[in-house]
């Protein structure tokens, strides 16, 4: 199968793009959780967890919440699957198009949290729709990194990364970056990205997204992932690669 989008032509450039996204699931998940009644949109274990905690009747975790998140991102992520295979196998452009589609659903929960709820943050008794707008993006944008299939950079998660670097410096514990093969330089940097890009949405939404309100900050946020779209679409197609793992 061809990736009709030379934005991913090179290990540089797809390491660079999936940071970047690795950056924005981590500011995604801290609007979430601090905005929007204390639910993970991006990183579903979480709320797999919120939701056996709220089934279990302890923690005062509400059960509605973590649900609507839950079903979001499973139905976000099975549509896009289907619909990323129709235009792969199709020859189109289907990476700036999963993005496109996360963005437009980031647009759509920041516009209806703006509308509800003004600037501030989504009261986490009500208002289960934007929950379920962001955790459908995210989603979305669990079935795109899917079929990129950049080892070790899923984007909405660490904990894999965190434990294939440790055990790679362990392994080599005095082997600076210089002194490996390019392979290995690439993969450790492709975990070291991963963990770093999370933390650092994390602190990104933190400290700059989470001030301007739950609506605002989702719109920043897609703005970021709509110009990793257009860098899709305008790069003109040139030498296309099979990318691993595909169908």
């Amino acid at each position: 199968m061809s990736d009709a989008s030379p934005v991913l032509a090179t290990d540089a450039r797809r390491v660079a793009v999936m940071t970047v996204l690795t950056v924005l699931a981590g500011a995604v998940d801290a609007v979430s959780f601090l905005t929007m009644g204390k639910v993970f949109c991006a990183l579903a274990t979480g709320n797999v967890l919120f939701l056996s905690f709220a089934l279990a009747g302890e923690g005062d975790v509400p059960v509605a919440r973590p649900a609507t998140a839950i079903g979001a991102f499973v139905a976000g992520a099975a549509v896009a699957g289907v619909v990323l295979k129709w235009l792969a196998d199709r020859g189109r452009r289907w990476f700036p198009a999963g993005l496109v589609c996360e963005a437009v659903l980031l647009v759509c929960a920041g516009l209806l949290a703006l509308a509800r709820h003004g600037t501030g943050p989504v009261p986490a008794q009500d208002d289960r729709g934007v929950v379920a707008l962001v955790a459908l993006a995210m989603g979305v944008r669990a079935s795109t990194a899917l079929r990129v299939h950049v080892p070790g950079m899923p984007t909405l998660l660490s904990q894999t990364a965190i434990a294939e670097l440790l055990n790679d410096v362990l392994r080599r514990p005095r082997a600076a970056l210089r002194g490996m093969t390019a392979k290995q330089r690439l993969a450790r940097t492709r975990w070291t990205a991963t963990v770093g890009g999370i933390f650092s949405g994390g602190v990104l939404g933190t400290l700059l997204l989470v001030p301007l309100g739950t609506g605002r900050a989702l719109l920043v946020i897609a703005a970021a992932v709509l110009l990793l779209a257009a860098a899709g679409l305008i790069v003109r197609p040139g030498a296309r690669e099979r990318v691993p793992g595909g169908p």
